[in-house]
């Protein structure tokens, strides 16, 4: 492989991964400085087909996060960012609110500090008893409830395909990236499996899925693995069942919000998902078994830290991806009405978490800057919603290497 010299670049900014994530970067590179030059290199042959276009569409509130933390920030003002985007652009979009449902007494003081969390992150959130739920959807049934106004959905798909044509990038399909070689002094120098090689001045990392095994090959240690966790959906045969967004309340001890009820910008229902772990990176489905990639999983010893700390609960997703019945028992605890037949199965999704060294769960979003480089090694939901904010917070850092290289 060619290695960098001085002067010999082919771009700027150099931004691995053509998710949403990637695109905003770019994107808010060209509006912050015009005139840089970014490469985008995306190893499918087109956008957002993993995680960007794998989910339910939803506009996030900022509801659960953290006050302070950069998904409450990110996820707060980027849904107002999204909504307008979307308007701007004419892509499909609707704000419909939602509701998050406590079904069991247990989960009542998880849903009131969820109200108070909330109202820390500015949001203005009603709290409801049982006898109002039918208010805002008639077949939801639960001991409280709270409605958040702001929660909306859009076509993430279409939000990055847009993003892409106006970032003035130079967007690379069917580039995956199999060597880096990384000057200090000089640059990075990528290897595309083509045989393509893109010099540039400063490397971004937002390869979702696989940004781990990029800061290794760029000669960074990320102190963190990805290990892939499926999301298993189905479509409601009676959409007429839900208005809009129906939510449990989740168990803060893991990062999913559990199964939970979606009308879409094409009026279908998404219900799911469960959270699985998944055999490959982009292990959709139990047949695709990816061993070299499983080993890795195996290996990274946060993996078996994880297990023994959350043994139950993924014994319980199991049991919903393997039997149809249990997860639509799941799902009749907010919508009774539901039959096990009104289930489809549908496309499922691949959440990249990061894990550290000791079974801990990455619970932000997890930006880090080495020379000549900016890796995102934890951007998982809210990152579509947050993607504006976080595109820009991206670019800020990369633009800064940049700067500094120059000097």
């Amino acid at each position: 492989m060619a290695q960098v010299a001085a002067g010999s670049y082919d771009c700027d900014v150099v931004v691995i991964g053509g998710g949403i994530v990637g695109l905003s970067t770019a994107y808010a590179i060209g509006r912050a400085a015009p005139g840089t030059r970014v490469t985008v290199l995306e190893k499918e042959q087109g956008t957002a087909r993993h995680q960007t276009g794998r989910n339910s569409g939803v506009i996030h509130s900022g509801i659960y996060y953290r006050p302070g933390s950069l998904k409450a920030r990110y996820a707060v003002s980027g849904a107002a960012e999204m909504v307008k985007f979307c308007a701007e652009y004419d892509i499909p979009h609707a704000v419909t609110g939602k509701l998050i449902v406590a079904t069991e007494r247990e989960e009542l003081p998880r849903l009131h500090a969820l109200v108070q969390r909330g109202r820390e992150n500015g949001l203005s959130v009603r709290e409801l008893c049982g006898a109002q739920i039918p208010e805002y959807e008639p077949e939801a049934e639960g001991l409280a409830a709270i409605h958040v106004g702001t929660t909306g959905i859009c076509d993430y798909g279409a939000v990055a395909r847009r993003l892409a044509e106006a970032s003035g990038a130079d967007v690379r399909h069917g580039a995956e990236v199999v060597r880096i070689d990384r000057r200090p002094d000089r640059g990075v120098a990528v290897l595309t499996a083509a045989g393509d090689i893109v010099r540039a001045r400063t490397l971004v990392n937002c390869a979702g899925l696989h940004c781990d095994r990029i800061a290794l090959l760029t000669g960074d240690e990320p102190g963190a693995r990805i290990v892939p966790f499926r999301g298993e959906y189905y479509e409601l045969a009676r959409p007429e069942l839900v208005r809009g967004l129906v939510y449990p309340v989740p168990d803060p001890a893991f990062p999913f919000l559990g199964v939970h009820l979606t009308r879409g910008t094409d009026d279908g229902v998404h219900v799911g998902p469960n959270a699985v772990p998944a055999l490959a990176r982009e292990g959709y489905d139990w047949r695709t078994v990816r061993p070299r990639e499983l080993g890795a999983t195996l290996a990274w010893p946060g993996s078996w830290q994880l297990a023994r700390r959350h043994w139950r609960y993924g014994a319980g997703e199991l049991h919903r991806s393997l039997s149809k019945p249990a997860f639509a028992r799941a799902v009749r605890r907010l919508l009774p009405a539901v039959r096990d037949e009104d289930l489809v199965p549908t496309t499922a999704g691949v959440r990249a978490q990061a894990v550290l060294r000791d079974g801990t769960l990455v619970d932000d979003f997890l930006i880090r800057e080495a020379p000549r480089a900016v890796h995102v090694l934890n951007a998982p939901s809210p990152a579509a919603t947050a993607s504006l904010p976080i595109g820009r917070e991206i670019a800020r850092r990369a633009l800064a290497c940049l700067a500094e290289s120059e000097r």
